[in-house]
């Protein structure tokens, strides 16, 4: 994303060409850039060649799918809708990876029925339900059991999944007891142990003390599990000041565990992928001053970009004509949704804004569109991808007729 004449441009694309065509708002992806990630994420880690599922939940677009899985990679879902959009993309079904702490048995029946590569179980009930059902089957169904390591990501209260207080996994004694179970089961193939920490991390740290507990917790298993799925979690830089992630010095610490443990790696990145590919452009609708701020309300919302009100995310946002003319206001970017909360961000320094200027929110591409909904009755909206100067649209507007 750059200017050129004063004109915002995603890839060699106009944005106010962009509106012209689809209107507003609209979420755009970056090819350029999205190829750009899964390359550098592959290299990052090339010396054991893991198998990258690509996390369903931070962008469900079909069509941004099939693009993903062109690159050899598989899929990490945890709902039946997401394995069924998986396998509609064409992803192999052993390259599939069942997570979740809830699984019904309809899900459990429909992902062995997929013959898909794993069900990683996040407790003994769940193990128990997988192997009444593969029983009734006759057949020996491929699982993981999901350990809880008990690290603090240092990451948000609200996408932490690695600590003992979350609801995430099981302990280390539970882990064990579900080891010898399985081992006992005729219908039950122990294959893989599973970790994930959460969410947006930037610390290499945390994952080398994860290696730390996964190296102790095989060794008291005494059991040879062929994969190790490490999860996903690497985050993003949103801000100015946000850190980038050590992906060496992550590749370097998985090197080590592999010389003690021969197991192969699996992957379920999401943001790392998708986050940065992604923008929302929107327009302002009404410029409304008090004493204190000028609200510059958007026509997106919260329904449509849900992180600032959930997790109370900042995100970058760009005029999308340059004006050098910078406003003494300071300016609170807010949706129309019937909710205080609907608030994208408060800014002191932003150049001079008038009512129907267009923006653009960027870094959206992950737990943007799959976060959005049809609150106050409102259509989602339209999705395009952008290669170079070709637009495709890759979703259509909702409309109305379609909601009532």
């Amino acid at each position: 994303m750059k200017y050129f004449n004063r004109n915002l441009l995603i890839e060699k694309v106009k944005v106010k060409n962009i509106v012209k065509k689809f209107s507003t708002p609209t979420y755009c992806y970056s090819y350029k850039k999205l190829k750009e990630n899964i390359n550098n994420f592959k290299k990052s880690f090339n010396s054991f060649s893991p198998l990258v599922c690509f996390s369903i939940k931070s962008n469900n677009n079909l069509n941004l799918i099939k693009e993903i899985k062109k690159f050899g990679f598989g899929a990490d879902v945890v709902s039946i809708g997401e394995l069924m959009i998986s396998l509609k993309a064409g992803i192999d079904p052993k390259k599939i990876v069942f997570s979740g702490v809830g699984k019904t048995s309809e899900e459990i029946k429909n992902a062995i029925d997929k013959k898909i590569l794993l069900i990683n179980a996040e407790s003994k009930s769940e193990i128990i339900e997988i192997e009444k059902i593969a029983k009734s089957k006759k057949k020996i169904v491929n699982v993981g059991i999901r350990l809880n390591p008990n690290i603090d990501a240092k990451t948000l209260k609200q996408i932490s999944t690695g600590k003992k207080e979350d609801k995430f996994g099981v302990d280390e004694k539970t882990f064990l007891n579900i080891v010898n179970y399985a081992s006992l089961s005729k219908n039950i193939n122990l294959k893989c142990l599973s970790v994930h920490l959460g969410s947006q991390i930037l610390d290499h740290k945390p994952y080398e003390k994860m290696l730390k507990v996964l190296d102790k917790t095989i060794r008291k298993s005494n059991h040879n599990f062929e994969f190790i799925d490490l999860g996903g979690g690497m985050g993003i830089s949103y801000e100015k000041n946000n850190k980038k992630f050590n992906y060496s010095k992550y590749n370097n610490a998985i090197k080590r565990f592999l010389k003690k443990h021969k197991s192969n790696v699996i992957f379920e990145p999401g943001r790392s992928i998708v986050g940065n590919i992604g923008y929302l452009i929107s327009k302002v609708i009404y410029i409304k001053k008090n004493n204190k701020k000028h609200f510059i309300i958007l026509d997106a919302a919260m329904n449509d970009f849900m992180r600032p009100a959930l997790y109370g995310s900042n995100h970058k946002i760009l005029p999308v004509i340059k004006k050098n003319i910078l406003s003494k206001n300071i300016y609170e970017f807010v949706g129309p949704i019937c909710e205080s909360t609907d608030k994208f961000t408060t800014l002191k320094k932003f150049q001079k804004l008038d009512e129907k200027d267009l923006l653009v929110i960027c870094d959206v591409g992950a737990y943007g569109i799959s976060l959005s909904s049809n609150y106050n009755m409102r259509p989602k909206p339209a999705e395009i991808l952008i290669k170079g100067s070709k637009i495709k649209a890759i979703k259509k507007r909702q409309k109305l007729t379609d909601l009532i």
